[in-house]
């Protein structure tokens, strides 16, 4: 109930937040369109002396909510929209649930954006006129973001983005959307996010919530700068699920320009000798370490994470340094923290010891020296992220393997082919699959929603622990969480059951079940063995489809991505071919 209340403090009214910057500290949030000395340095002397050139404004925003359940707008939103005396300067009107059908939820595709989009259009205060600045959607949570039109000529740098926090963290049945501007000289971010629903899922929201700030970005017009994150703003606006409010906004303005001035004095950074190591690095699980930049120089400085020679960029793509480049005035600090994260795309590599965790930073300073930052550490193999051929060969548990004997197992596999089996036979479908589907037959086949809702985060690196260890032997987390094992571990493979050399084909045969289904028969044994399989317990599930809701067609979806993917990216043609020649699976069993 703690963690509930803390959720609820953090998105009651008061989440209007409104943050007051230092010189120093709001030196490290500046937009870089140039790595250049100069214009840092004036925009740090800008900062010191901004008292001297910009005043407050006061400006209102009304911000609604509405969740709409599917349904199209019946009646006037003037009474919900036109409740002030004064028209307001802005509005930002959020909308959850807009469409629940299932081509919205899997093809981001509704006719209900443009409807509810008219209906606020005509519903706007009559004392004004407005202009729609930006609208962005994702399935069915929509942000609008109208303003005055006397106001439009200083709304500028205006970005959306979007994040899912449903299965697997993509599918976007929650999640929220974002917009942020420049307006006059103050950055504002406006957020509208649909959460999970019900008291008992507090601690699901609390994880969204998590999730949402620290993995909605915007991209930088200049794509060497980093993006900025949600909180990176001088306000933030979060609404979701709530009625509505006016909010009154102070609002920086330039009265004034200083000059330009010539800074030709240098800087030094003290910087001790720094490694780090990471221990017991695993799969899809955060680590981070920090370190202090210090400006004790005499005039402010820059740093950034430079490429090495013959890289395409500054450091291994599990690692990640935040900020990766920043400006500091003079007798300022800046925090770095370096993270490491592996999933579908490193793990592979990782796990057969193509690749470990190593690599080394170089911390250049503007006029100055490098810096030179080992980091390492060592990797737990994991069985997300290793074949179904070599999974199938191993009878132990993935971290009881050698790595010697899994290295040489998957060099032999990626020579020789399906060939590369163990003088011993091998296992007909990977236990690791085997342990979660035959979890999910025995206590979620009435499961409502299954497959659909996402679980929790703490729950699957539980999982992925039994998984990897052998220990215990029956699985922990709630169905929904081992669900979501199931589809990351689908989603980690590195090669899909159906390879991608038999992908073409597929397209080429969806609308033949005789077809399809020959060309599952041609896949190598073990990866046709985990299609049959998959297929068969999909099948049972369909049968209990009043308890769980599920349906052929929802099954198809979720799974045609997982088990038949491209090594390019599908346009939505291909995605309902794949869609298509699984269904045929789920609808009856092989001849």
């Amino acid at each position: 109930s703690s963690s509930n209340s803390s959720f609820s403090r953090e998105l009651r009214d008061d989440l209007v937040h409104s943050s007051s910057h230092t010189a120093s500290n709001k030196a490290q949030i500046l937009t870089m369109p140039q790595f250049n000395l100069r214009d840092n340095l004036i925009k740090c002397e800008l900062l010191k002396n901004e008292d001297q050139y910009t005043y407050l404004e006061d400006f209102s925003i009304f911000l609604g909510t509405y969740n709409v359940n599917g349904q199209a707008p019946k009646e006037s939103l003037s009474p919900w929209l036109n409740s002030t005396v004064l028209p307001p300067d802005m509005y930002c009107i959020g909308f959850q649930e807009l469409d629940l059908s299932k081509e919205a939820f899997f093809f981001n595709d509704t006719p209900k954006e443009m409807e509810w989009t008219n209906a606020v259009g005509r519903a706007l205060h009559p004392d004004a006129k407005y202009a729609l600045v930006k609208l962005v959607r994702l399935v069915g949570i929509m942000l609008i973001f109208y303003v005055k039109k006397e106001h439009a000529e200083f709304i500028s740098v205006v970005e959306a983005e979007t994040v899912g926090t449903g299965i697997m963290g993509r599918m976007g049945n929650k999640g929220a959307v974002a917009i942020r501007f420049l307006f006059h000289n103050s950055s504002i971010c406006v957020v509208n996010s649909h959460l999970a629903a019900h008291i008992e899922e507090y601690e699901r929201r609390n994880q969204d919530y998590k999730d949402i700030c620290s993995r909605l970005q915007f991209r930088q017009l200049d794509p060497t700068q980093p993006p900025v994150t949600i909180m990176k703003h001088d306000a933030v606006l979060w609404i979701g699920d709530l009625n509505y409010r006016i909010t009154d906004l102070d609002v920086s303005s330039v009265k004034e320009l200083i000059d330009k001035k010539d800074f030709e004095t240098l800087h030094r950074i003290p910087l001790l000798f720094l490694q780090f190591h990471f221990k017991d690095v695993k799969f899809m699980q955060h680590q981070a370490e920090a370190f202090t930049i210090t400006n004790d120089g005499q005039v402010p400085c820059q740093f950034e994470f430079i490429t090495k020679p013959n890289e395409p960029t500054y450091c291994k793509p599990w690692l990640t340094a935040n900020p990766p480049k920043g400006f500091i005035a003079q007798g300022a600090s800046v925090d770095v923290e370096l993270e490491v994260f592996v999933n579908r795309s490193t793990a592979p590599k990782l796990n057969s010891g193509a690749e470990e965790i190593e690599d080394i930073l170089v911390l250049h300073l503007e006029r100055g020296k490098d810096y030179f930052i080992p980091v390492t550490g060592n990797y737990l193999s994991s069985c997300y992220g290793t074949s179904i051929l070599s999974l199938c060969n191993l009878k132990e548990p993935v971290q009881e393997m050698p790595q010697e004997t899994l290295r040489k197992l998957v060099s032999a596999e990626m020579s020789l082919g399906e060939n590369a089996v163990s003088t011993e036979k091998p296992l007909d479908i990977p236990k690791e699959l085997w342990m979660m589907v035959d979890h999910l037959f025995r206590n979620a086949i009435k499961q409502e929603d299954i497959f659909q809702q996402p679980g929790l985060r703490s729950e699957f690196a539980e999982i992925r622990d039994c998984l990897d260890t052998g220990i215990p032997d029956s699985l922990p987390g709630s169905n929904h969480s081992v669900a979501e094992a199931l589809l990351l571990f689908l989603d980690a493979l590195p090669e899909p059951v159906v390879p991608y050399s038999f992908y073409p084909q597929c397209l080429e045969n969806c609308s033949s079940a005789s077809q399809c289904e020959k060309i599952i028969s041609m896949l190598p044994r073990c990866h046709e063995n985990v299609f049959n399989y998959l297929a068969a317990f999909l099948r049972e599930l369909l049968k209990n489809s009043a308890s769980n809701r599920l349906d052929s067609k929802i099954l198809a979806t979720i799974f045609a991505s997982l088990l038949l993917k491209s090594q390019k990216k599908q346009d939505l043609g291909e995605k309902r071919k794949t869609q298509e020649f699984f269904h045929h699976f789920l609808v009856q069993g092989p001849s």
